[in-house]
Parts: C-alpha cells; structure tokens; sequence
C-alpha cells in the first residue's frame, strides 16, 4: 500500500465538500417532507434510501472540510422544512423526482472524482458515485415493478453502416430538406424532455406554496419556461414522427401550505438551472443538425437570463452563501 504524503485539501476538493454540504442538506430536507407524505411501501423503501444516502454524504463531507479547517457552509437545517404540511406531490412523481436527482448525483460525483487527488476525498467520491448508482437503479426498477418506467422512444433504423461523406447532412437553419433525427440526438432531446417535466411539476408545486410573492413569480416563470422547453424538445420528435413517451400520475395536489422555506425553494430552483445548463452545453456539443444545436444554444440563453434572476432575488435576501475564494493580496497589503 503507498502511503500518502500529507496534504491540505485543493481548491476543486473544497469546492466539492462545500457544494456536497449545500446539496446533501437540501435533499435531506426534502426527503424529510417526502417520507411524511407518501403511501405505497415501494416508494416509501426509496425514498428511505434516498434520505440515508444524502444524510451520509452530509456527514462525510463535513468531516472532511473540518479535518482541513475549513468552514463549513450553512446550508439547509430544520427550519427550512416543515414535514407535516400536507401532500404536494404524488408518490409516482418521487420515484421520477429521485430518478432525476439520482442520475445528477452520478454525474456530478463522477466529475469530481476526476478532479481530486487526496484519497480521503476520492474515497468519499467513490463510495457517492455507487450510492447514486444504487439509488438510480433502486429507483428504476420500482418503476419498472409498476409499470412506470418510461422508456426513450422505439425507433426503425437501416441496416447498412456508413460514413458522412456530405456537409448537409448538418443542415440549415431554415429546416429546407433536413434529415431524420439521429439516435444520439434523439437520447438527448428526450432526456431533455423528461428532465424539463420533473422540473415543470416541482416549480408548479412551488409556485403554490412559497411565501413571498416575488419568489411565486419567480417559480411561475420557471415553470412557463419548462413547459416551453418540452414543447420545443418534442416537436423535434414528432416532426419525425416519432412518438414522445410521457410519464403519468405527475399531478399537483392543491396544497398552499409551505413545506419549504422559499430560500430552499430558490436554492432547488438553482439546482435545477445548472443541470438544465449542463445538459443543454451536452446535448449541443454531441447534436450534427445545425436547426437543432441553434435550438441549445438559444435555450441556454434564456435560462442563463433566469438563473441571474434568481441570483439577484437570493443576494437581495440574503439567502446567496459566498463560495470560499482566494485572499486578496491587496486587502492584505492595504491592512
């Protein structure tokens, strides 16, 4: 076994304990109202590994930012829930809510793992990366159990294997003699759409439920934008006739009682913003039809706008924690 040479944590490291104790905090909230507020036992069984798994991770990365010294972010406590307000959301739409999350989960992790070098760190990592695996695979077979699991769209393909050999197969901005879409693009524009609808249904609920009424104009908004998006996303589908598979049972009970504190509210609608980002910048960079890339691009825009919308709401609140950043070599000289 090699043994390690003492070391600090690095910048990418406290970034990710930092923004795990942020995320893992959230959750945990959440579940907590989820947990509360569901019937069948199948569902109920995942959402109490769900909770398990985002409470570990918690504690593991504050473990870890106090062996280095550092601060530890505040994050979300109990105030920030309220687990006896009555039901928002159906126990179908969890297993969809978690499915996503748990498939964030693997990509953020995996990311960060990437970026660590202290074995402490990349243990945690690790172990988060196979919990998320667990969850999404937990996740997935209840659906599947339940006749829930909606599966990208079944498509005909050609049998032959070929090269591109002509710059129009790219295509034009006008759509005049476009082609069909191709399978990689199709994986992306449906993730795009199932990701757009579990965010659609939570924003709804929040809308709902927030207690200041710039933070309910803020969700609605954010809903307006979803439901655009899934319009947009599976136009590109049906154009081809190619069907879009929806998911069912993802209705808003009429609750107006908060479960949240509207500064969760904000931070889980920030979430949503940078996944829907990172998905847009994927989905771009793998798409060859020009029509549907400029679609990315003009969609990333447009949530770029709503994200610093909602930064100026939480700085206005007081609800925006700073990241750690580097010490000014100037205030230092200037003291």
């Amino acid at each position: 076994m090699i043994e390690e040479h003492p070391t600090r944590l690095t910048s990418s490291e406290i970034a990710t304990l930092w923004s795990s104790v942020q995320n893992n905090s959230m959750a945990v909230c959440v579940f907590k109202y989820f947990i509360e507020n569901v019937d069948d036992e199948e569902i109920k069984s995942v959402i109490e590994y769900a909770l398990h798994t985002s409470k570990d991770n918690l504690s593991l990365s504050e473990k870890l930012l106090k062996e280095d010294k550092q601060p530890i972010p505040v994050g979300f406590k109990d105030e920030d829930v309220n687990p006896n307000a009555p039901r928002l959301y159906s126990d179908t739409y969890y297993l969809y809510y978690i499915k996503n999350m748990a498939k964030v989960g693997i990509s953020v992790y995996g990311v960060a793992l990437a970026t660590s070098a202290k074995s402490s760190v990349r243990d945690f990592l690790s172990k988060a990366v196979q919990s998320s695996i667990n969850l999404y695979n937990k996740t997935s077979n209840v659906l599947l159990s339940k006749g829930l699991f909606v599966r990208p769209p079944y498509i005909s393909t050609t049998n032959e294997i070929d090269f591109i050999d002509q710059k129009n197969y790219k295509g034009g901005l006008l759509n005049i003699k476009r082609r069909p879409v191709n399978v990689i693009e199709i994986t992306h524009v449906y993730a795009n759409v199932e990701t757009n609808l579990v965010g659609q249904v939570l924003l709804t609920g929040f809308t709902q439920v927030a207690i200041r009424k710039e933070v309910r104009k803020y969700c609605n908004k954010g809903k307006d934008i979803a439901t655009k998006h899934v319009k947009l996303f599976s136009n590109i589908l049906t154009d081809d006739e190619i069907p879009v598979p929806m998911p069912s049972d993802l209705t808003v009970l009429n609750s107006q009682i908060a479960p949240f504190s509207d500064k969760l509210i904000m931070f889980h609608t920030a979430l949503l913003i940078q996944s829907s980002t990172s998905n847009y910048a994927t989905a771009a960079a793998a798409s060859l039809r020009t029509d549907i890339v400029t679609t990315y691009v003009r969609l990333t825009t447009e949530v770029t706008g709503y994200a610093n919308d909602g930064v100026n709401i939480m700085i206005d609140k007081s609800w925006l924690e700073e990241p750690p950043q580097v010490i000014s070599k100037n205030n230092l000289s200037n003291q």
